[in-house]
């Protein structure tokens, strides 16, 4: 891979994470006043208007051959992932999330290795479980004995954007990353709308206006700028590697919790935030290699 390539999908992918990871205390932000299902559903529909308008304007042909792909891939970062982080957020503070959310990486190399044939070294695994237990520590650190819910939920999510990333990746070989998630939001708008009606809240009138100004940048900017450049990064530099560019969120994550929400960063998360992005860095420095393109392309067809 030219080195100029990386470059680009690591520059690609920190702008991306930059804009993902506003996403958590913005999402606790909205849903402290607004219904979570109902900002998961608004966040998909208003992005899916906006893509709709572009896809147009450029006469962009339907993805008929990726459809299914496509459909899949709207399932997990257009209802799985926003879902689970926004139920999350009503139990769980937006920097506790960022440090759970700080395996992201991890698991997204871990969904490569599936579905885009990438190969991580065993030493890249080992770091990657020793990261996992220093996440689930953290989890238990105030003496429960068992994860809280929201802590499930973010696994949940994690898992989630995981896979819809590696697909999104996969997707962004065939066909520009703004197309891939303007298609997903796009697909996705007869559930959305729908959805958005339904849930739409009786007291909107009421309803603060940080409230409507979190749910349009969690529409506009998590959940479709973001992907322009996200997506193109994994493509060109590899879904595990870029993928680590991740390491850096619960930083940015715990820096805008700080600032927009006000909230208290102890010690004590700070210290396992560094120590999953020390883990995360290790890991990215072990070797990672490929199956041959034909079992890549095989992969590919086989989920279409």
């Amino acid at each position: 891979m030219p080195p100029s390539s990386l470059l680009l999908g690591y520059t690609l992918g920190l702008i991306g994470v930059v804009i993902f990871g506003g996403s958590l205390p913005v999402t606790r932000l909205a849903v402290e006043t607004l219904d979570p299902w109902f900002v998961t559903a608004a966040r998909a529909m208003f992005a899916g208007l906006v893509a709709a308008a572009i896809l147009i304007v450029l006469r962009r042909p339907f993805p008929r051959r990726h459809l299914k792909l496509v459909l899949f891939v709207a399932i997990l970062i257009v209802l799985g992932f926003p879902a689970l982080m926004a139920l999350a957020m009503r139990l769980v503070p937006a920097a506790h999330g960022g440090v759970v959310l700080g395996i992201l990486p991890l698991a997204t190399a871990a969904a490569a290795t599936l579905v885009a044939g990438e190969r991580p070294s065993p030493a890249f695994w080992l770091w990657g479980a020793l990261g996992a237990v220093i996440v689930i520590v953290f989890t238990l650190r105030d003496g429960a004995l068992s994860f809280q819910i929201g802590d499930l939920l973010l696994l949940g999510a994690t898992a989630c954007a995981a896979f819809g990333y590696s697909f999104s990746a996969v997707l962004a070989r065939t066909m520009p990353g703004w197309e891939v998630i303007s298609w997903v939001v796009v697909l996705s708008l007869p559930v959305s709308a729908a959805a958005s009606w339904a849930l739409w809240p009786s007291n909107a009138a009421s309803v603060p206006p940080d409230a409507w100004i979190a749910l349009g940048y969690l529409a506009v900017f998590s959940q479709f700028l973001g992907f322009f450049a996200w997506n193109v990064g994994l493509a060109m530099g590899g879904i595990s590697r870029v993928g680590q560019v991740q390491l850096l969120q619960p930083f940015v994550t715990l820096a805008i919790a700080a600032i927009l929400l006000g909230e208290h960063i102890d010690l004590t998360t700070i210290l396992f935030a560094v120590a999953v992005v020390v883990v995360v860095a290790l890991g990215a420095r072990a070797r990672i290699g490929a199956r041959p393109t034909p079992a890549v392309t095989k992969t590919q067809d086989r989920i279409r």
